[in-house]
């Protein structure tokens, strides 16, 4: 089948996201959305060396415009590889974009319509971290993330020292893995194994994708999926209520053993197609899995088979961010921290600060630095450090047509 792809508009958006006044019985109303009529305006295109030390080479505004990386398919939004290009030298070209806005606190809906196959050396992730603070110690949200033939998401925190969670009110398949989010440095995380072959890679893409909602108050920080067909009506209506969703797919609790509003804050959101690298390519983890041990190594089977990519990509309806009555931390894209306390209609007020501060938190323009390491099943992914050049701002020109196979 052949879908037309559309021209990538990154013109004449609205900065920013759209914003709506309803307001469910929980008290979050709708506040920033993402979707196909500012994603790219709202996101801007992350061009340097992955922290992760995937085979990749991540590509900026510019290349995506001209190599067809990004767009736009049946009014979704389109973030894939390079799957033509035989032996890269550089690693398989992809996509990774990031939000201008970060949040501390809010619902956050991701309707996501096809995600990255369960195929051998990719790794995917839709997840949150703060661009511009310290890590680990803004914490880090993987909410929809895994490696090679997996088949169901695992979700997973990670922190500084000093987080201990439970997962009291998870669902009952769901396994906690460690309740340590510092593990391994934080490179392991708090995870939680989810046991739904439908929600990650194949199987997700197989019904139509569906939805993560991930609520995160000063208590917890909790995650449900909801396949194609069973989405709340609720959110279709635009007024979630997640007092009314039921058990959460995984639940990570704070209190006595984590203060969450110490270890996560001013998170920005993230979509990202990497290869190989310390987790998808780690000895521990391809060598031990029947489907990719017999390949050869990570790197050189990735380099080789560019048509086993062609389904490697994200299709995304919209991302919606909520707040509630209390406080919630913004950073907006007008480059300032706004304190937005929401009205009973959906508006909101608040003091904005100046756009440094401390703790661990945004300091501006300035160059910075940032770590991300990864670790799964015990086995350590890495770090790697960068600073300076920081992240690229999305050109704001239209990008060619091409087709989507």
């Amino acid at each position: 089948m052949h879908t037309s792809i559309l021209t990538l508009g990154l013109v004449a958006f609205l900065r920013g996201a759209t914003a709506s006044k309803n307001s469910s019985r929980s008290g979050y109303s709708i506040t920033h959305t993402y979707d196909s009529t500012n994603f790219f305006e709202a996101f801007e295109f992350f061009n340097e060396k992955d922290p992760t030390n995937g085979f990749v080479e991540y590509i900026d505004a510019d290349s995506a415009n001209s190599e067809g990386l990004a767009g736009f398919v049946d009014g979704q939004v389109y973030m894939g590889v390079d799957y033509k290009t035989k032996n890269p030298s550089n690693g398989r070209k992809s996509v990774r974009v990031t939000s201008h806005d970060s949040f501390t606190h809010g619902l956050f809906i991701a309707d996501i319509a096809h995600m990255p196959g369960s195929i051998p050396g990719v790794w995917p992730a839709y997840w949150m971290f703060s661009n511009k603070g310290t890590w680990p110690d803004d914490g880090e949200i993987d909410v929809l993330e895994g490696v090679s033939t997996q088949t169901e998401n695992k979700i997973t925190l990670h922190t500084g020292p000093g987080c201990t969670i439970t997962n009291d009110g998870s669902d009952q398949s769901t396994t906690l893995v460690n309740d340590n989010c510092n593990a391994g440095g934080a490179s392991e995380g708090c995870g939680q194994c989810t046991a739904d072959n439908q929600n990650y890679g194949d199987g997700f893409n197989d019904i139509g994708g569906g939805v993560y909602a991930t609520e995160w108050t000063s208590d917890h920080i909790a995650v449900w999926f909801f396949h194609r067909g069973r989405i709340p009506q609720d959110i279709q209506s635009g007024n979630p209520d997640p007092a009314s969703w039921g058990t959460p797919t995984a639940k990570f609790n704070g209190g006595q053993g984590c203060n969450i509003d110490d270890h996560f804050r001013n998170n920005n959101i993230v979509f990202d197609t990497t290869f190989c690298g310390d987790w998808a390519g780690s000895p521990d983890v391809w060598n031990k899995n029947p489907e990719t041990a017999s390949l050869g190594e990570c790197n050189d089977y990735v380099a080789n088979n560019p048509s086993a990519f062609k389904n490697a990509y994200w299709l995304v309806n919209s991302i919606k961010q909520s707040q509630n009555g209390g406080n919630v931390w913004y950073v907006p894209t007008g480059d300032k921290q706004q304190n937005t306390n929401q009205n009973g209609d959906g508006s909101s007020s608040g003091s904005e600060q100046s756009q440094s501060y401390d703790n661990g938190q945004y300091h501006g323009p300035e160059a910075y630095s940032k770590s991300r390491v990864h670790s799964h099943g015990g086995s350590h992914r890495g770090s790697t450090s960068w600073d300076g050049k920081g992240w690229r701002v999305s050109s704001r020109r239209s990008m060619p047509k091409r087709h989507l196979a």
